[in-house]
């Protein structure tokens, strides 16, 4: 007889999305189980071992604003801190952190595992189970997920499942001619879920993800390479982090030559990206190195960045030379670069290539909406890092505690979040390549900024149960801070001008606040930050809030569930189709839908108004 296992909900998958939704419902009170293949490679980096960067470091933030795992495990574990773009303001500013890889994988573990209502299974998923409810997936669910079943004849029962399989669906690694089952080096696949996924009626697309090789730094000459320290003054990711303690450690910057561009010439017939054994796409905006030498061929280099793996290992990553060319070309490479003359590869790049289920089949919450109850988060929905992962696990997993306690659902929305960004762009546009969010995809990213995201959203994370209480407090404290020093600010002047008023010029500081009125020293650096920047940006986020409500009255319309397209008279067949596969919730959302043009929606308000 089968063994059964009863919880609230499951997630499938213990990568960066799976955490983040397993403790998301953990938190929220639902009795959750985190069913992994190996419970040793929980929160495990699969490819850079860093988190955050420009556009990233918003994400991570607000996860962690959300009550989130990811930046307390960076914080304690990381090996080097770096703001990106501190040339630009504040709004582009893109925290990075090199973490120490297998003490980070070990920190989320530890986390995981003394989460209350958490339960960490080592358990391979090969089927879903479900029961049919008569819909057709577009007016409502055809089906209603009641649990999974795993290897060795057993079963779980839930209300909720979320899957976050990462690359490891019927995955195909790849380096030269030859070819290995698994979706990550030294581990295996699955088909299983795929072929329940299908039986569903989803549709199943391929994408293609690459990673580089990592070399043994007994070989490396770093006294000719470029130094690459982190900052003086180390910037924490989560709030609830006061100061950065451990040491920093360095890494080193060296370039590609001409010469090595032309050894990858000589050898693309034996690369899978161009022999067509790979005919997946890959991320545009992190492309292997035999495709930068192809697309930027007046290019003489690249640089390569080489980044400790951690304080205790030998072991150095090299960002910039992702590739799935054979081992004996790998080699070359990497004894032409200068300063690995002697270097040794540890381990060899690859590409691989894995099932994932276009977004657009998706709600705002990330639920399915062909089966009731089955969320989705991470790579099996067409996105690239582990930022967009914890990101799209955090809003799935606690959306599947919600829905499976009956209780009001979480969307963010665009104008609130870099994650609203992310998942509107996902439910609505779809995707035609591996997505990775950047600063520029948020059009209201003045107010968007990674220094206020937990005052944007530990509100809304605390009203749904989200947030601690000590983060609570924290951001009450701060806030309290603000609008205590405001008042000073005002009535501060120098040589006639307020603080406030010098605080709006690009050349004054808030250094240069506390040289003037040294009373303000005493102000924390968190409250101090915000301050400057809301000050800096007040009068670009004014105006952007009033056309935000401006769009807001036409665009948050809503469009009922089940509403008929072929009804609209005139709207072109194929807006008919789009926004019928869609099903997008508001007039807003219809008018980001790929394809749809405004005299598409000019022609659907006129229906909902029942105007002729």
């Amino acid at each position: 007889m089968a063994s059964i296992y009863d919880y609230d909900v499951l997630v499938i998958g213990g990568g960066h999305a799976g955490v983040e939704a397993a403790c998301a419902a953990a938190r929220l009170g639902a009795r959750t189980a985190l069913l992994t293949a190996n419970c040793d490679t929980v929160g495990q980096m699969s490819c850079n071992p860093a988190i955050g960067g420009v556009g990233k470091a918003q994400l991570v933030r607000e996860v962690d604003a959300l009550g989130g795992v990811m930046a307390r495990a960076i914080d304690a574990t990381g090996i080097q801190f770096r703001v990106l773009n501190r040339s630009k303001g504040p709004a582009m500013h893109g925290p990075r952190a090199q973490a120490d890889k297998r003490l980070y994988q070990m920190e989320v573990k530890r986390i995981v595992e003394q989460t209350p209502n958490l339960d960490l299974r080592q358990e391979t998923v090969e089927d879903l189970v479900v029961e049919p409810l008569g819909g057709d997936g577009v007016a409502g669910p055809a089906w209603r997920i009641t649990g999974v079943r795993v290897r060795g004849d057993a079963e779980y029962r839930a209300a909720a499942v979320v899957l976050t399989t990462g690359t490891f669906l019927q995955a195909v690694m790849h380096t030269g001619e030859a070819r290995t089952t698994g979706g990550r080096a030294g581990e295996g696949t699955t088909s299983g879920i795929s072929a329940a996924l299908g039986r569903l009626g989803l549709v199943i697309d391929r994408f293609k993800t690459g990673t580089p090789c990592r070399l043994s730094a007994t070989g490396i000459d770093f006294a000719s390479l470029d130094e690459q320290p982190g900052d003086a003054e180390p910037q924490p990711f989560s709030f609830l982090t006061d100061r950065i303690e451990q040491e920093q450690m360095v890494c080193w910057i060296t370039r590609t030559t001409p010469e090595i561009h032309d050894l990858i010439r000589a050898n693309l017939h034996r690369a899978p990206m161009f022999t067509g054994q790979i005919e997946s796409r890959g991320p545009r905006y992190c492309p292997s190195i035999e495709d930068k030498v192809v697309r930027f061929a007046d290019k003489e280099s690249h640089q390569l960045f080489l980044e400790p793996e951690g304080r205790r290992t030998r072991e150095i990553y090299v960002n910039g030379i992702s590739t799935s060319l054979p081992r004996d070309v790998q080699d070359r490479i990497v004894r032409m670069v200068p300063g690995l003359e002697r270097a040794v590869i540890m381990r060899y790049g690859y590409a691989v290539e894995y099932d994932f289920c276009p977004p657009d089949q998706l709600l705002p919450t990330l639920a399915s909406k062909r089966a009731q109850g089955l969320f989705f988060a991470g790579q099996i929905n067409g996105t690239t890092g582990y930022e967009e992962a914890a990101a799209q696990g955090l809003v799935a997993g606690a959306n599947a505690a919600l829905a499976a306690a009956g209780r009001d659902v979480l969307v963010l929305e665009r104008e609130d979040s870099y994650i609203g960004v992310l998942i509107d762009d996902l439910v609505t546009r779809g995707v035609d390549e591996p997505y990775r969010m950047f600063t520029s995809r948020a059009e209201h990213r003045l107010a968007l900024r990674h220094d206020n995201a937990d005052r944007r959203l530990t509100p809304l994370a605390a009203r749904h149960g989200l947030a601690e209480p000590d983060r609570v407090e924290r951001l009450a404290a701060k806030t309290a801070e603000i609008e205590a020093t405001l008042p000073a600010l005002s009535g501060q002047r120098v040589q006639g001008t307020s603080i406030a008023d010098l605080l709006k010029r690009p050349d004054f500081t808030w250094a240069d606040a506390v040289v003037a009125a040294p009373a303000l020293a005493v102000v924390s650096r968190n409250a101090a930050v915000q301050i400057e920047n809301d000050i800096r940006y007040a009068g670009y986020v004014a105006l952007d809030r009033e056309r935000i409500e401006r769009q807001r009255k036409s665009a948050q319309r809503s469009i009922p569930d089940g509403f008929d397209y072929d009804s609209v008279r005139h709207l072109r067949a194929e807006a008919r189709e789009q926004l019928a596969r869609i099903r997008p919730r508001t007039v807003g959302q219809a008018g980001r839908v790929s394809g749809i043009t405004p005299a598409d929606l000019a022609l659907v308000l006129v229906h909902l108004e029942g105007r002729p």
